[in-house]
């Protein structure tokens, strides 16, 4: 197997040679992607690293943590590389991992393999409790969005991926800055890729992280939701029309229908101060009691649904 490893480079010149350092011999080629860095970490590696599997790429306008890691993609495919790890180049993720983000694809256990820092509960103490709490929201509009219900911390950048599965996503289309890895997960279930955690521990010292929690959720929340739309129709309504097709579409006529009855009758009672008729209670109560459990089975039958079986072997 040739392995390659991608690192999207801004403001990361006091660590990234250190990263590279610790990369082992596993890996074949590294590609560093400086994204318009004001501190030229491309032009630090290149005059202070001298290890032979390094290759700069330069991006003349910053083009985010997305863009710069697609860029690395490319040029593993280029090259012919089969699995392709991301490592951030902040020193918060040990390179000492790669082989346990790499097995799962070896073994045809996963197409896509991601990190998971809150696995270990020991450790959720030394993150910092927005962090862990903005995590948590963040991986359950994750699961809705992608589909991949088993899977939490969406937004760690430690990741391994096929060039096979690599290959097929459609780069144009993929969100270029924070919002990359949720994008990823959404575009993987669509080509149906399966998708493991693998548990780890983050390093936390000087570095300092671009993404605010609190800033990126409301913008996050827009795109979790279009998303959702897009699987759901493409998933249940375009490529495949099933019994959870069914229920979906009942359980929100039905949920919607007894809502908006129920609580316009409810607004009248208050105004008129009559009390609505029995029959227009129980209209009111029965549709929404079915719409809910319509959704509920959908619910269940969405989250049994998750693409368990790799794709890059019968690429």
């Amino acid at each position: 197997m040739k392995i390659a490893v991608v690192i999207p480079s801004f403001k990361v010149s006091k660590h990234i040679l250190s990263v590279i350092k610790s990369i082992g011999p596993e890996v074949s080629r590294i590609y560093v992607v400086d994204d318009c860095c004001p501190e030229f970490t491309g032009r630090h590696v290149i005059d202070l690293c001298h290890d032979e599997r390094v290759s700069v790429i330069w991006h003349p306008v910053n083009l985010g943590v997305g863009g710069a890691v697609l860029t690395g993609y490319q040029a593993a495919i280029d090259d012919r590389c089969e699995v392709i790890v991301k490592v951030d180049g902040d020193g918060q993720m040990d390179p000492n991992l790669i082989n346990l983000f790499v097995e799962p694809l070896l073994s045809g256990e996963a197409d896509y393999a991601k990190g998971n820092r809150f696995y270990n509960l020991a450790n959720i103490g030394l993150m910092p409790p927005l962090r862990v709490m903005g995590n948590a929201v963040l991986s359950f509009m994750t699961k809705l969005s992608s589909g991949y219900w088993s899977i939490f911390d969406p937004t760690n950048g430690f990741t391994a991926i096929h060039a096979k599965v690599a290959q097929r996503l459609p780069f144009e289309k993929i969100s270029k800055r924070y919002f990359f890895e949720t994008d990823m997960l959404f575009r993987l279930n669509l080509l149906r890729a399966a998708v493991v955690d693998i548990p780890m521990d983050a390093k936390y010292g000087d570095e300092v992280s671009n993404l605010k929690i609190t800033r990126v959720i409301p913008e996050f929340l827009g795109k979790h939701v279009k998303n959702f739309y897009k699987r759901i129709f493409y998933n249940y309504f375009l490529r495949d029309f099933s019994l959870a097709s069914i229920e979906l579409f009942f359980g929100v006529t039905f949920l919607s229908f007894g809502l908006i009855y129920g609580m316009y009758h409810w607004y009248q009672s208050n105004v008129t101060l009559v009390n609505s008729p029995t029959g227009t209670v129980m209209l009111a109560a029965l549709t929404t009691l079915l719409g809910t459990q319509l959704l509920l089975g959908f619910l269940a039958y969405d989250i049994q649904s998750v693409p368990s079986k790799c794709i890059h072997r019968s690429l």
